[in-house]
């Protein structure tokens, strides 16, 4: 019992850590992060709500929010955060987690925060990233305590995405139709995720609307093959129109898939697109 707790919890929370997604060959490119994003991705304000379900079981939700923007040595930021939260009363699952990060306007991130309930506790885990120095700095915590518990220092050589970040990627280079493979520091280790932005054009229905969405789809790999059952595998569906908003994820995992779903949404003047008539 306590295993398959343990194998549900870490799915719903890999999920949540890989919903920025929506996180090979000869012409598959290093991710380059040197063009700024539109301001049709970074919107200050929008607010985001999905339903993540395993099984048909609803299991929890996310609410991603952008903050603000922030100008820092002459540098454009991008503040956001991400709540996640397991229902009530939903059996061998009691997620509460917080994520925050500062992306830059030329699509990098340069501060992320990461804080999760454990017992009556929170844990909090920060990185900085120095790139000057080539460095990351890690600080891990008891959340508002003034001890430090682990420092750590990892080196980087390139430009690299933390989870939240992520999600402002993917939106910008939905319609690229290439295959990028994209620097990705998740759980204080180095990855690379690899996504295949295909420029399809489908449709899905969602609860949230009465009328079928008009999508682009694409499908990737996240770097973490074999973590709780999961396969590595994910696909995401993305509102085909200027704002980019992910609507559908679903990622593969051995006992099944984790679906994530829009549910809501806070945005001015935006509704997801209806799909033109067959």
């Amino acid at each position: 019992m306590k295993i398959f707790k343990s194998i549900i919890s870490k799915l719903f929370y890999f999920s949540i850590c890989s919903l920025p997604l929506f996180a090979g060959n000869n012409n598959s490119k290093l991710f380059s992060q040197t063009q700024t994003f539109p301001d049709s991705v970074f919107h200050v304000s929008e607010e985001l709500v999905y339903n993540v379900s395993y099984a048909s079981i609803d299991i929890g939700q996310v609410r991603v929010k952008q903050l603000e923007e922030i100008n820092k040595d002459g540098n454009k930021l991008f503040k956001s955060i991400a709540y996640i939260d397991s229902y009530k009363g939903i059996p061998f699952v009691d997620l509460h987690a917080v994520f925050q990060s500062l992306t830059h306007s030329n699509g990098y991130t340069t501060w992320f925060s990461a804080r999760d309930k454990q017992d009556e506790a929170w844990k909090s885990t920060i990185y900085n990233f120095d790139y000057h120095n080539r460095s990351m700095y890690i600080e891990e915590s008891i959340w508002k305590s003034d001890k430090v518990d682990k420092r750590d220092t990892v080196k980087i050589d390139t430009l690299y995405q933390d989870g939240l970040s992520l999600f402002f990627c993917a939106r910008k280079h939905l319609f690229d139709q290439r295959r990028v493979n994209i620097p990705v520091v998740v759980n204080e280790k180095k990855f690379t995720t690899s996504i295949n932005f295909t420029g399809q054009r489908t449709k899905e229905e969602i609860d949230a609307v009465d009328y079928p969405v008009d999508l682009i789809y694409f499908e990737g790999e996240t770097g973490f093959v074999g973590i709780f059952g999961l396969t590595g595998g994910f696909e995401g569906w993305f509102s085909n129109d200027n704002a980019r908003v992910p609507v559908i994820a679903k990622m593969k995992a051995i006992i099944g898939k984790i679906r994530i779903e829009l549910m809501s949404w806070t945005r001015t003047g935006w509704a997801p697109p209806r799909a033109p008539a067959d």
